[in-house]
């Protein structure tokens, strides 16, 4: 706050009589706690910091002196301010944690700005205050095939009911987070705003939707936000900055766009000979780079192109591997380092197709996104990467700067960590399913995990960073029971959370069920769930081994053979957590409990529903599926 000479020689005249003055009950309208308090506070003060918090008070509608005929004019308008709503409330709908941290940063950024905020999952906000609530901010992925985060449904359902209140004085905006690989590209958070303005809700500034390089966007939908809400408010300048948080001396410098470089500590192959599986377990170095992280965290590798790839799409467009490149926040590159380390080959998506279609005319693939052949686009870009559609399409020719300008950015692959950091200090654990297969006639690798099973060693390093999720957590009490449900790969934070509770020593009980295709080949960490049962950290388990009877027998039906002691563990209050594969497994697992419910507690189907609702809403039933 910028002020002129008399208007600094009044205040500073106050702060001098306020130094002989002292507060007493019966000559304040404070209490004697109060009073001894500004008594305190008061003498210890500098002109400047009583100035700023005369300002601040004003601004916030209780003004620190009184104004008065010989009040200069700057100090009048400033005690007289009649400041706007500057109420935001901003709820998340987040299933890997990308929407909660997006929603912390905008919180931040608004209590930079003297904003009051209120921060809120959707799972926790109750419905019914929606119609106190002026100004809203709605940050929300989408899951599956256009299907709400597991802590967005019940509030999604809300909205889309005959319950839902008329909001003509609620004014929002929405950012959404999607991937436009997913036919439903950010359909929850399109849901969200179509549906506010059905119910009379006004935009505060246009939805925004990201892919998942969604920085940017995210970016502008924050400042075109602020800029918005601070239209006509009338807060004078010191009251700016009063909620701005100081980074803590302990936060970490390295974050999603700012990876540490992790030292490999062990790659091993947790199958056995034999198997038709290759599974990496991968130990990692912190050490120095102060990341944080808890049981039922991720972590997020940025990987590399398969270098066999790399060339084949070189050659097939008959461009020069040396030949210089844009790379965003990077300059110029060198064309194949630029497609090993900086854009997405792998992937298709529809708005890729759209951009490839205009790069070259009278080849057909306008025809393959015309109106009515939706099924056949689908099924194309499921099937197939960036070498297929330029053999398939004749796009040989076309320069290679041109090309890459419409490529995604490499996305980092997100992975459950498998290690408890009080157990493994200063390191980080993941377990990694090695993809590789057979496709229209060419082999297929899965980007990260092929470069982890071939192209890393110990001693190598990886560009990483911790993905925070507050949506599949330990429960606060170590004695509540915990029922565990991870096949395959899914097992991997059940490991971090035994980890966790051995060295706590909590004395809550433990089931896991665990599965994949043979005892013998494929039991990953065997040895280490037999140590945990003879120790009593974990108190029980059951295992589905697909492939070693005629029958296949997988966690869900391993789940219904025990659904009596089942129930018994729910009742008693059990949290339940699934992790895995999210088109397949994790409905059946989430059928299966539904049954149980239904069976052992004599329940209807909707009955059964809702109780699960229920659960998750109560954070008894969290989900990591992918």
């Amino acid at each position: 706050m910028n002020l002129d000479t008399n208007t600094r020689n009044y205040y500073n005249g106050i702060s001098r009589e306020v130094d002989t003055l002292e507060l007493q009950v019966t000559n304040s309208p404070f209490n004697q706690e109060q009073v001894e308090l500004l008594n305190r506070l008061l003498p210890t003060l500098t002109g400047t910091q009583r100035i700023w918090l005369g300002g601040y008070l004003a601004a916030v509608g209780g003004a620190a002196v009184a104004p008065s005929a010989v009040v200069p004019a700057q100090a009048e308008a400033l005690v007289n301010a009649s400041p706007v709503s500057k109420e935001v409330t901003v709820l998340f709908g987040s299933q890997t944690g990308n929407g909660h941290g997006l929603a912390k940063k905008t919180a931040k950024k608004l209590e930079e700005q003297g904003f009051q905020v209120t921060i809120s999952s959707m799972g926790d906000f109750k419905p019914n205050n929606l119609k106190k609530v002026q100004n809203l901010l709605i940050l929300v992925s989408t899951h599956g095939e256009g299907e709400p985060p597991d802590n967005a449904l019940a509030f999604h359902e809300f909205l889309h009911s005959k319950r839902a209140p008329q909001l003509e004085s609620l004014r929002f905006s929405v950012l959404a987070l999607g991937d436009t690989s997913y036919e439903f590209f950010c359909q929850t958070g399109k849901d969200f705003d179509k549906r506010l303005e059905e119910l009379g809700a006004k935009r505060i500034a246009p939805r925004v939707d990201c892919d998942v390089d969604y920085d940017g966007p995210a970016a502008e939908w924050m400042k075109s936000v602020l800029e918005a809400l601070g239209e006509g408010s009338s807060a004078p300048a010191a009251a700016i900055g009063a909620g701005a948080a100081v980074a803590g001396g302990t936060e970490s410098e390295y974050s999603r766009t700012n990876p540490f470089q992790a030292e490999v500590l062990e790659n091993l192959n947790l199958n056995g000979r034999g198997s038709q599986r290759e599974t990496r377990h991968i130990e990692l170095s912190l050490e120095g780079s102060n990341l944080q992280y808890e049981p039922g965290d991720s972590l997020g590798i940025y990987p590399e192109n398969d270098p066999r790839l790399v060339d084949d799409l070189i050659e097939a467009m008959g461009w020069k591997a040396n030949e210089l490149v844009p790379v965003k926040n990077s300059g110029d590159r060198p064309l194949r380092e630029a497609l090993l380390h900086h854009f997405e080959i792998t992937v298709l998506t529809k708005p890729l197709l759209e951009q490839a279609a205009s790069l070259r005319s009278g080849n057909g693939l306008k025809a393959l996104l015309e109106a009515g052949r939706e099924q056949e686009l689908k099924t194309y870009i499921a099937e197939r990467d960036v070498l297929d559609l330029v053999q398939d399409y004749s796009l040989k020719g076309v320069p290679a700067g041109e090309f890459v300008s419409i490529l995604r950015k490499m996305p980092a692959r997100l992975y459950s960590i498998a290690s408890s950091p009080k157990a493994n200090p200063d390191e980080v654990h993941v377990t990694v399913r090695t993809v590789r297969y057979e496709a229209h006639g060419r082999s297929r690798y899965g980007v990260c995990s092929v470069q982890l099973a071939e192209r890393v060693s110990q001693g190598d390093t990886l560009p990483v960073y911790i993905q925070h999720n507050s949506n599949f957590k330990l429960p606060e009490s170590p004695d509540t029971p915990i029922i565990m449900i991870g096949p395959g790969t899914g097992v991997a934070p059940f490991r971090a959370f035994l980890g966790e509770r051995q060295e706590t020593g909590a004395e809550g009980k433990s089931w896991l069920f665990y599965g994949d295709q043979h005892f013998s080949t494929d039991f990953l960490y065997q040895v280490e769930w037999q140590r945990w049962l003879k120790e009593g950290v974990l108190t029980r388990m059951d295992v589905a081994f697909s492939r070693d009877t005629d029958k296949k027998v997988y966690v869900q039906h391993r789940m219904l053979e025990k659904s009596r002691e089942l129930y018994e563990w729910i009742k008693e209050g059990a949290c339940v957590y699934v992790c895995g594969d999210e088109k397949k497994m994790a409905h059946d697992v989430h059928a299966a409990l539904a049954t149980i419910l239904e069976q052992e507690g004599g329940l209807s189907p909707e009955e059964a529903a809702e109780y699960l609702i229920r659960m998750q809403q109560q954070k008894r039933y969290q989900r990591d599926v992918y």
